[in-house]
């Protein structure tokens, strides 16, 4: 069997990517070390950056500077901030609160939910911002699915406030370009605003000796998703929005064979049951209640499609076939 590389590569094997704010596949995530933290207050002026463009026909929500084909449909989002960039190239952590909202701060283990608008410090090209797609993004704090600048920088943030982080390459990713935006060795700049904060709540972790032995039946050509409940659970159900945590053995389909699993670690992954997980593991997971464990058969067409997943070690087009035992929910914020 495989080994996990690290634990926060096989959450993001499951994520839908957002663009350049998971730090899986960055070499820069295991070499950085921590980097002190500068903490100030006050208002902050702004620059625009650059915007996306949206294909023909399309219908979106866009953002000032969004350049948009003929015979597309827009709507504007008020709320998307532009962002200025920092006189000077940071070397260390910039926490610059904006606004600083109400309720408790975020702490580790809490799960945030975020709109935010990314752009290089140097000049202020953006690369990435969740305001244009309609959509707020997760983030369990400490967890290190995200950059390392993000896990630090939005510890203490509260519900309504906006926030900037000036990023140092080593908390960001470091010497690896990501995209057609950010070059080796770049700062980032982000302004993010915390929607929602939900507690964190106590995960049990477990041992490698209480991997379950499951008889996998090969598949292939699956057309849809399907799931199994070979234990039925007693406690509280998953449902849409929430967030599983989950003890997880990946197969492939086509011959079986174990490919990757989060037992070895004893801490579960934590995955949103939302649009930004597999549509196979949302489908499969939801409804399951806390002590129960499923086998979810999973088509490309609701997983990893063509591509398949060199991270897990899936082939293209093959099936996926997934052991879940539910161990916590996190209610949907």
């Amino acid at each position: 069997m495989r080994r996990l590389r690290t634990r926060s590569a096989f959450v993001c094997a499951f994520v839908v990517p957002v663009i350049f704010l998971t730090a899986c596949g960055s070499t820069s995530r295991n070499s950085a070390t921590s980097a002190a933290v500068t903490t100030v207050t006050g208002s902050v002026t702004t620059i625009a950056g650059t915007g996306t463009t949206v294909a023909s026909g399309a219908t979106t929500i866009a953002g000032t500077g969004t350049t948009v084909a003929s015979g597309a449909t827009t709507t504007t989002s008020p709320n998307k901030p532009k962002v200025q960039v920092p006189k000077a190239l940071p070397t260390k952590l910039i926490i610059t609160d904006i606004k600083e909202g109400t309720g408790a701060p975020a702490k580790k283990g809490d799960i945030v939910a975020v709109n935010y608008i990314g752009v290089r410090s140097a000049d202020g090209t953006e690369f990435d911002n969740s305001y244009d797609r309609g959509q707020t993004f997760p983030v369990t704090l400490g967890e290190g699915s995200v950059i390392k600048g993000w896990d630090q920088g939005l510890v203490g943030i509260k519900v309504g406030g906006r926030r900037q982080l000036d990023i140092p390459a080593d908390l960001a990713y470091g010497n690896s370009p990501q995209g057609a935006v950010i070059k080796a060795g770049d700062a980032l700049t982000f302004v993010i605003d915390a929607i929602s904060i939900t507690p964190g709540v106590d995960v049990p972790t477990a041992n490698v000796e209480d991997k379950p032995t499951v008889d996998i039946k090969p598949s292939v050509g699956a057309t849809t998703s399907s799931h199994t409940d070979l234990v039925v659970g007693t406690g509280t159900a998953a449902v849409t929005g929430s967030t599983a945590y989950l003890q997880l053995i990946a197969y492939r389909g086509d011959t079986g064979a174990e490919i990757q699993s989060s037992w070895e670690t004893g801490a579960p992954i934590s995955l949103p049951l939302d649009a930004h997980t597999l549509v196979g593991i949302v489908s499969g997971v939801t409804g399951m209640k806390i002590g129960g464990r499923r086998e979810l058969i999973i088509p490309p067409a609701d997983g990893f499609g063509e591509a398949g997943s060199s991270s897990l070690g899936l082939p293209a087009n093959t099936d996926l076939i997934l052991v879940v035992d539910l161990v916590q929910v996190a209610p949907a914020a």
